[in-house]
């Protein structure tokens, strides 16, 4: 991915992580989104009193993807966490099977901290023998 659209996915996943509606856990998480078309599709987490009715930031972020006209990822930031903890922040279960629904395996999923980037994963590595829509014979 160029530097230049690296930085801005971060910039848009931190945007996105300070409008997390997050009362109930308090742990604001942020996702932003290149698209096949080169936008870039932001989400936050978005936190329900009745749990688990709440969804997930890149789950929004995979949302506002499909809304814009969007329907493959080329590359993705996931936000959270304190700065400087150093914990990861990966896409959860069902998340990494919403990504693989809309990327390749070799995607990468870059997970970051407010203070930047920690770590690279693709999505072959956080999902591997992953089942996804080239598994259906239609």
């Amino acid at each position: 991915m160029p530097n230049e659209s690296h930085g801005a996915l971060i910039a848009a996943a931190r945007d996105a992580m300070a409008q997390a509606y997050a009362p109930y856990s308090h742990f604001s998480v942020g996702a932003a989104i290149l698209g096949e078309s080169g936008r870039i599709h932001a989400g936050a987490n978005v936190e329900n009193a009745a749990y688990p009715q709440g969804q997930c930031a890149e789950a929004s972020a995979i949302g506002a993807m499909i809304l814009a006209g969007d329907r493959s990822i080329r590359a993705i930031v996931v936000m959270g966490g304190q700065s400087g903890d150093g914990r990861l922040c990966t896409p959860c279960g069902g998340c990494r099977q919403r990504l693989r629904e809309f990327a390749k395996p070799d995607t990468p999923i870059h997970v970051c901290g407010p203070e930047g980037l920690r770590r690279t994963f693709t999505l072959e590595e956080l999902l591997p023998h992953s089942f996804g829509p080239d598994n259906l014979d239609f």
